[in-house]
């Protein structure tokens, strides 16, 4: 059966593109739209449709406070249409806390030819929330399609190298990887973490405008000092940094220190920043002093990061599927015999506390 959607957008001209584009899927059927959210819940009733595409900012009733109403009485997958600006990241934030699944960015010019753009996205962003998991409870998603370019892997940013000999230190880092759901699941485990636990490396798939505003955004609720990342900064213990939404994040060596240094090469596995770019990094340059996580996300981005990480000693963690919003990432990373450890989100943050003091308890053995 064709997942049925409603697109509720105040902008008539919006509704008319999104119709357009995302009708042209067989696999989608536009039940229909909605210009606001007093429409919206008598559509709702009416066609009971899959999957919703919402406006942030509406008249009558802003897309948040409708969100919430519509969690809290009738959860359905819900992708977010918002704009890219500080307003607009604090907002689609607060509206994944919510529960909202996804969210694409609108264009603040153009409309009409940017948006025409994001077809490709568009579609994959609907059909990956028609099978995502709105809540623990719910039943098992239906299977969704992942799509994966394999025309470019970690190679392009950071060359593999074998036999490099990585000295133990006194340091240990934590690199964790999320997609899709990612931003609430990383929320939750650095709230569990304590404020002298080790650095903390994040690659988060995430638009540049949204990524700063989001580590604002934990850094207000986490024991550790979270931030973005920059260039050239020491990675220091109780300190969490989050790669800038449009650049890779790599884990450099400093004699007996570790260093972020941020790329801009090519997108790999049709991101940047790269979660599998990330994990080679620490791969090579920490070794056994790592531990990786893999959270929820669609895709395999992170997958054949995290097994190398595993083959240089490291200790790695991937969620599993009843607590994922899509487990396609940490899917792809249990299939591949990357994860020790496949367990339920609120297991991760004692798992990596354990996990780093055993590496910490081999080192002083050693």
């Amino acid at each position: 059966m064709p997942i049925r959607l409603l697109i509720v957008d105040d902008s008539a001209l919006v509704r008319k593109l999104l119709t357009e584009m995302l009708g042209k899927d067989r696999d989608i059927e536009i039940v229909g739209t909605a210009a606001d959210p007093f429409a919206a819940r008598e559509r709702i009733k009416q066609l009971n449709p899959d999957v919703i595409t919402l406006d942030v900012e509406m008249p009558r009733m802003d897309g948040i406070t409708f969100l919430e109403n519509l969690m809290r009485l009738r959860p359905m997958p819900v992708v977010m249409v918002s704009s890219l600006t500080q307003h607009g990241a604090d907002i689609t934030l607060r509206a994944l806390e919510l529960g909202a699944i996804d969210f694409v960015p609108k264009p603040k010019v153009d409309v009409a030819g940017s948006l025409t753009n994001y077809a490709e996205e568009l579609i994959a962003k609907v059909k990956m929330a028609a099978g995502a998991r709105v809540n623990p409870r719910a039943t098992a998603p239906r299977p969704v399609a992942m799509q994966v370019d394999e025309r470019r892997s970690a190679d392009a940013v950071l060359p593999a190298v074998s036999g490099r000999r990585v000295l133990r230190t006194t340091d240990r880092i934590i690199a964790i990887g999320a997609s899709t759901g990612g931003t609430e699941a990383i929320r939750e485990v650095l709230d569990a973490l304590p404020a002298d636990a080790p650095a903390i490396v994040i690659s988060q798939h995430i638009p540049a405008a949204f990524s700063k505003p989001f580590a604002e955004r934990v850094n207000r609720s986490s024991q550790m000092s979270v931030c973005e990342a920059q260039d050239g900064q020491y990675i220091l213990p109780g300190h969490v940094y989050i790669a800038p939404g449009d650049r890779h994040l790599i884990v450099e060596r400093d004699g007996a220190r570790y260093r972020c240094r941020l790329s801009d090469g090519p997108h790999v596995n049709r991101h940047r920043p790269s979660v599998d770019v990330m994990f080679r990094s620490v791969a090579q340059n920490v070794g056994p002093n790592a531990v990786g996580v893999i959270l929820t996300g669609m895709g395999d981005d992170g997958a054949r990061g995290l097994k190398e990480m595993l083959e240089a000693g490291a200790g790695t963690i991937a969620q599993d599927e009843a607590s994922s919003v899509v487990w396609g990432m940490p899917g792809a990373a249990h299939k591949l015999g990357a994860a020790q450890h496949v367990m339920p989100l609120h297991r991760i943050p004692a798992q990596i506390l354990a996990l780093s003091n055993e590496a910490g308890a081999s080192r002083a053995v050693g």
